[in-house]
């Protein structure tokens, strides 16, 4: 094995979590790496998650709205979908992203590891070079952090692998989709996986576990989402459980599984599998390093300044929850440099996460949005709020549109009407869902919104609905 080299500060991970902790380590004066093992960098964001993915709902959204250019007067009589453009522009779109991320990833600031790295001791790793040529080399360091992302959950189902399936990767290159598609799954990537297919003019067939999609989610929201998508002719069940997978002599993928304790089968032209993502922890060997797991066993267990069992050793992005979210995993990589700059005695006073917030945005059609805390949750830790909801479909701007599916919801203390939490289905709503972002932040109230200006008509006016039917509830209360 060839010499050590020696850094202040590594980064196991290039993608969104791992760039942001080498980049504020450099700017805290620690000599950096990023040691990252994969084929093309970029992270899952910009390669598999966010971005590809959402390049492919655009396409779907635009083409729904053709489908519907009826209803607002407008023929067209001629539109057709070519699957394998949608996936040209993604795959240019996405050149675009990570080429640019690589540039970040190379241009000097920090060293870049081209290698998969495991841990040897609490300050050593050692890198197996991409190049198979190359010898395995080891690494010292003084303070880490452990970015490495997340993979495909893919459970060991009776047929599933012998009848075979696509995952969310797979069809985030499919240029000849299947006429019809069995989802296995009810959160997030499944269901906007799903939504693509049908904007597509595909048959989809949701399969869930539980009893509700977006497991966690308010049951309202989550049944909003599910009547919206079967209004779209989608076939949607939950509380299943599936059973066996094979397929046909015609090549149809057979899934076989219980709603209600009765026996069902669905016939599709492809199964997708989409239950989850799970940490990448295997060939870390993070039990060299004295670091420790959740106790679900998947997650690395990380405290609110993101330091591991090992404390010279961080966490950030999905390796170590509880929000695998993009923006999470930034504020947990940049929290996570800063806080090894402390310990480094480079920096002073160390910063810690609040998930007080929690935003999470869906890209289904219609959207899903929340923040803060859910009306299940308030329920469970026994806390007094005030609730209100607000339609779409009694909205002026969304029945312009011709999107009426959804509501708004807010969530507020009984008490001084503080806003603890909103969820948003319908139109726009992962970015109608910021306003109250902002409101939550700096602990407005329910009357303190109800005061600011919302221009009409506007979808953005429809928190000022549900803010005064919990505005006037609080006086009510104070008053009696």
């Amino acid at each position: 094995m060839s010499s050590s080299k020696h850094y202040d500060f590594i980064v196991i991970g290039g993608g969104s979590a791992g760039y942001a902790a080498a980049r504020s380590a450099v700017e805290k004066g620690l000599h950096t790496a990023v040691i990252d093992g994969a084929e093309t960098l970029g992270g899952l964001c910009i390669l598999r998650g966010c971005m590809p993915s959402k390049t492919l709902i655009e396409s779907a959204d635009r083409y729904r709205s053709i489908r519907h250019a009826a209803e607002f007067g407008l023929r067209s009589t001629e539109h057709a979908v070519l699957p394998a453009e949608i996936i040209a522009r993604k795959r240019r779109l996405i050149g675009e992203f990570a080429e640019y991320r690589q540039e970040q990833l190379e241009d000097g600031r920090f060293t870049l590891i081209r290698g998969r790295a495991s841990f040897s001791s609490a300050h050593t790793v050692t890198v197996e070079p991409l190049d198979a040529n190359d010898a395995p080399f080891e690494v010292d360091f003084k303070t880490a952090c452990i970015a490495a992302g997340s993979v495909i959950a893919e459970p060991d189902f009776p047929g599933l692998k012998e009848a075979g399936y696509l995952t969310s990767d797979d069809v985030l290159d499919l240029e000849t989709p299947p006429d019809s598609v069995a989802v296995l799954g009810g959160g997030a990537i499944a269901l906007e996986m799903a939504c693509y297919f049908e904007g597509i003019g595909k048959d989809v067939t949701v399969i869930q576990r539980s009893d509700h999609v977006l497991s966690g989610t308010d049951y309202d929201v989550a049944d909003a989402l599910t009547e919206a998508m079967r209004e779209r002719g989608m076939t949607i069940f939950t509380g299943t459980s599936l059973k066996s997978f094979e397929k046909n002599d015609a090549g149809k993928k057979i899934v076989h599984f219980e709603h209600n304790s009765t026996p069902i089968t669905v016939e599709a032209g492809e199964i997708l599998l989409a239950l989850g993502r799970h940490p990448n922890t295997k060939g870390l060997a993070l039990k060299a390093a004295g670091i420790e797991l959740s106790p679900s066993g998947r997650h690395v267990s990380a405290n609110a300044e993101m330091a591991t069992s090992a404390p010279h050793i961080f966490a950030a992005g999905d390796i170590c929850g509880p929000h695998e979210v993009v923006h999470t995993a930034i504020q947990q990589g940049e929290n996570a440099a800063h806080n090894a700059a402390v310990f480094l005695g480079k920096a002073e006073g160390s910063k810690s996460i609040d998930y007080r917030l929690k935003l999470y945005g869906i890209f289904t059609h219609p959207n899903v949005a929340t923040v803060g805390i859910s009306e299940l949750e308030a329920k469970a830790h026994g806390r007094a709020v005030e609730v209100a909801t607000y339609p779409f479909d009694d909205h002026g701007k969304s029945m312009v549109r011709g999107e009426t599916a959804g509501f708004v919801k807010m969530i507020a203390d009984a008490t001084t009407g503080e806003l603890l939490g909103a969820a948003v289905i319908g139109p726009e709503a992962v970015e109608l869902i910021h306003e109250l972002v902002v409101a939550l932040y700096f602990h407005a109230t329910a009357e303190q919104l109800v005061n600011i200006p919302h221009y009409h008509p506007t979808l953005s006016e429809i928190w000022t609905y549900p803010a005064e039917d919990i505005a006037e509830a609080v006086t009510n209360r104070a008053n009696a």
